[in-house]
């Protein structure tokens, strides 16, 4: 005589229902929150120097190790003697000189400080608004920086597109320094610099204050689903 246990059952008339439960409830939540805008800080704790600052810097190892979207930051820690230029043009990232670049492909969005011996660290944030690959350089001292470690290059892909507050310009939106600012030495820091604990979700609170409600309620949710689904599976 045959006995069917109850983890025979488990296994064979309740798999319909599990697997329905977790194509249609659990991918869908968990996706959701994979997708959310994140903040990357440029070489992690390393920050954003040249090789001969930091030796063991590989821009390029740390990018190809993350995904970009839309509407992600880039957070470069730096200082005063190093600048963040931005291109979507592979020749001028190529030659390390943006000086002939047009305004329509190529962003400074920090300059350097002529003092050597008066540094200062910053916190430069970029964000990520054009699909595709985009470069990224110190353009100081005439390319010697980049051409010493200090570039790479990203894919940005669609991800949940562009936040409202990155759609159109606002007072409040980072924006870029013309290149020929900080050439003199009286020059202040670029605007664009923000505090080192600077968090892009918290600041944008439109858009990524419902995104974080919408993560943690899709946490519930999922956690709520999980105890549900197991129970049905149990009894059928």
């Amino acid at each position: 005589m045959e006995v069917i246990t109850k983890r025979d059952v488990f296994g064979l008339q309740s798999l319909p229902i599990f697997f329905f439960f977790f194509c249609f409830i659990v991918l869908p939540l968990s996706s959701r929150s994979v997708e959310a805008y994140k903040n990357y800080t440029v070489g992690d704790s390393l920050g954003w120097y040249d090789k001969s600052e930091k030796p063991t810097v590989d821009y390029q190892k740390w990018a190809d190790s993350n995904n970009f979207r839309l509407g992600d930051f880039l957070i470069f820690n730096t200082n005063t003697n190093h600048t963040v230029v931005q291109t979507y043009n592979e020749t001028t990232y190529k030659l390390c000189d943006y000086d002939d670049a047009s305004d329509k492909d190529t962003t400074q969005w920090s300059t350097a400080d002529p003092s050597n011996t008066a540094t200062r660290p910053i916190t430069v944030p970029v964000p990520l608004l054009k699909e595709g690959k985009t470069f990224f350089f110190s353009g100081d001292y005439d390319g010697d920086q980049c051409f010493d470690g200090q570039r790479f290059q990203i894919s940005v892909a669609h991800g949940k597109g562009l936040p409202k507050s990155l759609q159109e310009p606002t007072e409040n939106s980072p924006g870029p320094v013309s290149p020929q600012s900080g050439e003199d030495e009286g020059d202040s820091a670029p605007d664009t610099n923000v505090p080192a604990n600077f968090d892009h979700p918290k600041q944008v609170a439109s858009d990524d204050t419902e995104r974080d409600s919408d993560s943690s309620a899709s946490a519930s949710l999922l956690s709520k689903f999980l105890v549900v689904g197991l129970g049905l599976v149990w009894l059928f």
